[in-house]
């Protein structure tokens, strides 16, 4: 599960136009309206910390898990200069370890489609059902099969910039259900050279109903799943959907 290695530096840069702070209110609308308006909250997944320190400036108790400890330099100097009280642990999600339990676990941008294997899918659903507090909540969200398929299967996106430029080549698997990124990207070095890092990724679509069915496996309970950013259900064009589940028993 290794990536954003070379990626993590210009990280921020190239998701300039995530509107962070839209899914970061759309997020604590979901979190209250599921009970949870306070408390120590983990974001699985959390990359260079932006969704994690809006949480935090909501008044959450702020716990950052990734797998990359590039990216979470980039979050530990965003915590540096806002000062929020946040501990960021590198951990790989799929065998992560806390101290205790959360009132809440969110994973967002798309990081539970890295997780291959549905049977590993299960265990990340297991470990946060264990690390959950009693009826706690878990919200993360998942790209869908329609938007590796019809929007950004076999195609390729490229942006040049002044400092950095990358190239983001996309081919999807329909029968595995795996969408390969093979990502080539450029950073201009003090020396006005430019470094090459490449990375590959991929990324499983899985059907809501195959969601459910790993929740209930890993002892959870399934509550809701949303159109991205609405309060309809998912469509046949969703692009992305959110999903809510609750701890029910260790």
């Amino acid at each position: 599960m290794e990536a954003y290695s070379g990626f993590a530096a210009v990280y921020d840069t190239f998701m300039d136009d995530i509107p962070y702070e839209k899914w970061s209110r759309y997020l604590t609308t979901l979190l209250q309206r599921y009970g949870v308006h306070e408390g120590l909250v983990l974001d699985l997944g959390c990359g260079t910390g932006s969704l994690t320190e809006l949480l935090a400036d909501q008044g959450y108790d702020m716990i950052g898990i990734d797998s990359s400890e590039e990216m979470l330099e980039i979050a530990a100097d965003k915590k540096a200069e806002s000062g929020n009280d946040i501990l960021y642990l590198c951990q790989d999600m799929r065998e992560f370890e806390l101290y205790g339990t959360v009132a809440a676990v969110v994973s967002i941008c798309d990081c539970m489609n890295y997780i291959l294997e549905k049977e590993e899918l299960t265990e990340v659903f297991r470990l946060v059902n264990n690390y959950l507090d009693p009826g706690g909540v878990f919200i993360f969200d998942l790209n869908t099969e329609y938007k590796y398929r019809e929007c950004i299967g076999d195609c390729v996106i490229a942006e040049d910039r002044e400092e950095c430029s990358f190239i983001w080549d996309n081919q999807y698997n329909a029968g595995e259900k795996i969408n390969i990124y093979d990502l080539a990207v450029f950073i201009r070095e003090e020396n006005g050279l430019y470094q090459k890092y490449h990375e590959t990724h991929y990324q499983r679509a899985y059907t809501l109903e195959t969601v459910k069915e790993t929740l209930w496996a890993a002892g959870m309970q399934f509550v809701a799943a949303y159109d991205a950013f609405t309060e309809n259900p998912p469509q046949k064009d969703s692009e992305r959907i959110y999903v809510i589940a609750r701890e029910q028993g260790k």
